[in-house]
């Protein structure tokens, strides 16, 4: 069985996408863990594709 790719904050946002939860560095992505979140969206936080130009999220290796 495959594991699921797990992602840490590397800078602190707001996720407008999902009510405005916060996000501080060294949270880990996203809350609660079991969340779907789209391909699309893990590609826009975690590069700087985005509005503000920069990435808030990494992949995490376990």
């Amino acid at each position: 069985m495959a594991s699921k790719i797990k992602y840490k904050v590397i800078s602190s946002f707001k996720d407008g996408k999902d009510k405005n939860k916060e996000y501080n560095v060294g949270d880990s992505y996203p809350k609660p863990a079991n969340k779907k979140i789209s391909e699309d969206r893990i590609n826009e936080l975690s590069s700087n594709s985005n509005k503000v130009g920069k990435a808030f999220i990494e992949a995490v290796e376990e």
